[in-house]
């Protein structure tokens, strides 16, 4: 796809996370286990994805809420990496996430908090927010679970807003959020495998075959483009990318640099140079071989949705 101008990105998410992650060469369970290898950063996928984009070069514009005691280091962080930020108050403090790495086994495990509910007329602060936003960019991008307190259309809402506005849509999704948001026409949804058998209601183990997990990411693909003119790319961590192209179903193998260090924010790093590519009027082959470079690059690197350190 062609555009006549330079891209203006908007990277939606409404559940921010402060990302604690600590290092160790191996962790002892049951045991006190000391480090002194440690960062907290800015997260949550909008973040990531703008990060990213910003890295890049390209201007990106992320909208969230944000509240309680540690608003301010939020917002002093997310300065400190040059991100353009909107906010509305949501009187609700921002959940704290912990990555622990071990060197040594060159694993990351994720420890997620769960969102406390945002106040009641949180979404109508937002709504107002996006609205003035809107007119500034040429794509939006959702991503992201919804943190309690909002109403179960919120996603759907903000891509009905951004089709009448007509700017480009892009999905990282999953379950009701993703089926709600199809009918206005994403140019391309990324969802990795598990959330893609989430929102269809298909057991993940039953994917475990090869040739069944290829099966289900054709016959999705087929029917988000034939019904709604979207792209299908689907993630699979370090397996190879499957993807619909409108006519087959192809792959991408995964780069794997000679350490990975931290995975945490590959696919928000993939998703933003899908759409990257993609706005710069690459083809499809071209934007997901650039997402899997840069999810990769993203692994190789302590710093969560990032490019370097």
């Amino acid at each position: 796809m062609a555009t006549s101008s330079e891209p203006v990105f908007l990277c939606v998410c409404l559940n921010p996370v402060l990302q604690k992650t600590l290092v160790y060469e191996r962790i002892r369970r049951g045991e006190v286990n000391r480090t002194s290898h440690w960062r907290i950063d800015a997260a949550g996928k909008g973040i990531c994805a703008s990060r990213v984009l910003t890295q890049l070069g390209e201007r990106a514009l992320h909208l969230t809420h944000l509240g309680g005691p540690t608003r301010e280091w939020f917002l002093s962080l997310c300065k400190e990496d040059h991100l353009e930020v909107a906010w509305v108050d949501s009187h609700s403090p921002i959940r704290f996430c912990t990555t622990l790495v071990e060197e040594s086994m060159e694993q990351a495990t994720e420890l997620v908090e769960e969102s406390l509910p945002v106040d009641d007329s949180t979404f109508a602060r937002l709504l107002d927010r996006y609205r003035e936003i809107l007119p500034q960019v040429t794509t939006v991008l959702l991503s992201g679970t919804v943190a309690q307190g909002y109403p179960p259309a919120a996603m759907a809402t903000l891509a009905r807003l951004a089709a009448q506005a007509g700017k480009h849509l892009y999905l990282d999704l999953k379950r009701h959020d993703l089926l709600a948001c199809l009918a206005y026409k994403p140019v391309c949804v990324k969802p990795n495998l598990e959330e893609l058998a989430q929102t269809l209601g298909i057991p993940y183990d039953s994917l475990s075959e090869e040739s069944r997990a290829r099966a289900l990411v054709a016959e999705a693909g087929s029917h988000f483009y034939t019904s709604y003119g979207s792209w299908l790319v689907v993630t699979r961590g370090t397996r190879p990318t499957l993807y619909w192209d409108g006519t087959t179903l192809r792959e991408q193998e995964v780069f794997v640099h000679a350490r990975t260090l931290n995975p945490i924010g590959s696919g928000d790093a993939f998703g933003a140079g899908l759409a990257r590519m993609l706005e710069r009027g690459k083809s499809l082959q071209e934007a997901v071989l650039e997402g899997t470079r840069l999810g990769a690059l993203n692994a190789a690197v302590l710093k969560p949705g990032s490019l370097f350190a």
